[in-house]
């Protein structure tokens, strides 16, 4: 069963959806955001790193897979999965690493490698309903 968390009708309301929720993010939690292309993970992500205070102007790390916001309440270490080809490619660069590091991790199409998430990882899916909103739901 599902539990809805945010509905936003804007990019705006979908970023503070995304500081809201950081204040409830410790150490080491990994956030897996899942849903299709223009859902609104990127923006969450822009929110959860402001409302933890972290430095950086917050991009897709589509091309380069990997983006890290340093200072803050907590570091954040924000992935996207979306043009990694195998596990493999991911261990490469420095997956596991990262999961030993105190800091939050988004994995933007978490998804496509859920055999490489931990246990614990808070699972987030974004969705656009046909009215145009956009939902968070826990599953």
């Amino acid at each position: 069963m599902s539990e809805l968390l945010f509905k936003t009708a804007t990019e705006e309301e979908m970023i503070a959806a995304g500081r809201a929720f950081s204040e409830s993010l410790e150490a080491g939690d990994v956030v897996a955001l899942v849903g299709d292309l223009g859902a609104g993970k990127t923006h969450f992500s822009k929110g959860v790193v402001s409302g933890l205070g972290a430095k950086g102007e917050v991009t897709s790390p589509t091309f380069s897979l990997v983006h890290e916001y340093p200072g803050g309440r907590l570091p954040v270490f924000h992935f996207d999965f979306y043009r990694i080809d195998s596990p493999e490619e991911l261990i490469r660069i420095g997956w596991d690493e990262y999961l030993d590091e105190d800091g939050i991790i988004l994995v933007e199409w978490a998804d496509k490698f859920p055999e490489l998430l931990p246990g614990g990882m808070i699972p987030l899916h974004f969705s656009i309903e046909a009215n145009g909103a956009h939902t968070v739901t826990r599953k």
